[in-house]
């Protein structure tokens, strides 16, 4: 085989998808989220505030969990290349989504159970404390969501794969949910801390923990089962497999016999293709098909050529 053909067949398992903005933003927020945290954790204790103790502790377990997200990213670019993954690095920003979201159940869990301790046993709050730290926390973490929300404005904008059009960085977005459950905390901790200010009503404090709780804990399971179906390698929409079994069938002659089609990292799909012909087509001419509609990360190809009479049962 001539040396031409060999380097057009071979190609590298390196991600395709570089997120070196999405780490810098994950990087400042995390400098923030940590300062903020900080402040609320001891405010929370001073003043007596059930709401603002839970969002001080809420933000700690996602100063943890977007600390992560950027280790991930890091060992992503170190790793990158080094051939000691099969399918590249992508999915080392999966598993960072994932472990952020058991975080983020977790402190969801903890707040609701405080909550709830807070209903039976109510403590004192100095609210004109509380209410200035809460406020201070909720414009750092609005600045946070700006700050991350400025990637999906450039996604829209520059987004013209049809794969990535579906999928995003998984690991930025479990990032993104931090920071939108911490506004939501700061949100919820506001309007109890002034209800109980201007018209006495203490119980809204643990109420609003219990309600940032439950919806939190929604955000963590959607976020657990993308992330866990793409660790446990499953398989991909049924219309990217549906056009491509359109795509290889198209001939009325060539079926496909075996697919797999299965997401290696938020927006890295791989598929192999077993397929059976009549024709003297190859593997190469099936992965232009494909190539036409989809820019997978990986395709693996094998064609059998086929006999007539060993068909029938195929083509019948």
């Amino acid at each position: 085989m001539h040396q031409a053909t060999v380097e057009r067949l071979t190609h590298s398992h390196v991600r395709i998808k570089d997120y070196s903005a999405n780490e810098s933003r994950t990087l400042v927020v995390v400098l923030l989220t940590t300062l903020t945290m900080v402040i609320e954790i001891l405010a929370g204790y001073w003043t007596g505030s059930m709401a603002l103790l839970a969002d001080g502790w809420h933000m700690g377990t996602h100063t943890l969990a977007l600390g992560l997200s950027y280790v991930a990213y890091r060992l992503a670019h170190f790793f990158e290349g080094s051939g000691r993954f099969s399918f590249g690095t992508g999915k080392m920003g999966i598993l960072a989504g994932y472990t952020s979201a058991l975080f983020l159940g977790f402190a969801a869990i903890w707040m609701i159970y405080e909550s709830i301790c807070r209903i039976v046993d109510p403590v004192a709050i100095a609210f004109s404390e509380a209410i200035g730290i809460t406020f201070i926390g909720l414009v750092v973490n609005l600045a946070s969501v700006l700050i991350l929300n400025s990637s999906n404005s450039d996604h829209h904008r520059h987004s013209h794969d049809s794969i990535s059009e579906h999928h995003h960085d998984h690991n930025y977005r479990a990032a993104y949910l931090h920071v939108i459950a911490d506004s939501l905390t700061s949100i919820l901790a506001l309007i109890a801390l002034l209800s109980g200010r201007y018209f006495g009503w203490i119980f809204l404090d643990p109420i609003m923990g219990i309600v940032g709780g439950v919806l939190i804990c929604r955000w963590a399971y959607t976020l657990l089962k993308s992330t866990g179906s793409i660790l446990l390698d499953g398989e991909a929409e049924k219309d990217i497999r549906k056009k491509i079994y359109d795509l290889i069938e198209s001939d009325n002659d060539s079926r496909i016999i075996d697919l797999h089609v299965w997401h290696i990292g938020s927006n890295e799909i791989a598929c192999i293709a077993s397929i059976v012909t009549g024709q003297n087509l190859t593997a190469e001419d099936y992965q232009a098909r494909i190539n036409k509609h989809f820019h997978f990360h990986h395709i693996s190809v094998e064609v059998h050529l086929c006999k007539i009479e060993s068909c029938d049962c195929i083509y019948g």
